[in-house]
């Protein structure tokens, strides 16, 4: 990893930001790397440099986090996460879904909807939800620092 000077990395860092705050609209590059004040072939290296990922990688996980969270919040159907975050396609969402998280978007709800429903409310995933030969199955640790494993039997 490359040692970028300070105000280069501030401006990316607000690039950055602005993935964040419009990730569910439209953005390009060129505007990314605007609001850097660098050009936009420049940008996509020093981006990569920064933070491990292209604009584009990144603005997926931003928009796929968001998707996860509302997912878990069971207040929404698919479509509408799917619009919400700023997929434009239920299909190309659902595949990415599936690819980078490992369950489908109703398999994921599914999954976390069991956790959820624990009592106490102060669970923290410590592992995602994975299909096992078994069932559904993930880490966790309450607030007392108690690790334990749930399984929702198939």
């Amino acid at each position: 990893m490359k040692v970028l000077h300070d105000d280069v990395f501030r401006r990316l860092c607000r690039a950055r930001d602005l993935v964040h705050e419009r990730s569910a609209g439209p953005l390009t590059v060129a505007q990314l790397a605007r609001s850097a004040g660098v050009s936009r072939y420049h940008f996509l290296r020093l981006f990569r440099d920064a933070f491990g990922a292209t604009p584009h990688q990144y603005l997926m996980r931003v928009r796929l986090e968001r998707a996860r969270k509302l997912l878990a919040a069971d207040a929404a159907s698919v479509t509408d996460v799917c619009m919400e975050v700023g997929f434009s396609s239920l299909g190309s969402f659902s595949s990415l879904f599936a690819k980078r998280v490992g369950l489908p978007p109703t398999g994921y709800r599914k999954k976390v909807y069991w956790v959820r429903e624990l009592p106490g409310g102060g669970v923290q995933f410590l592992s995602e939800p994975k299909e096992r030969p078994y069932g559904i199955e993930t880490i966790l640790k309450d607030d007392s620092g108690n690790w334990f494993s749930l399984t929702q039997q198939r």
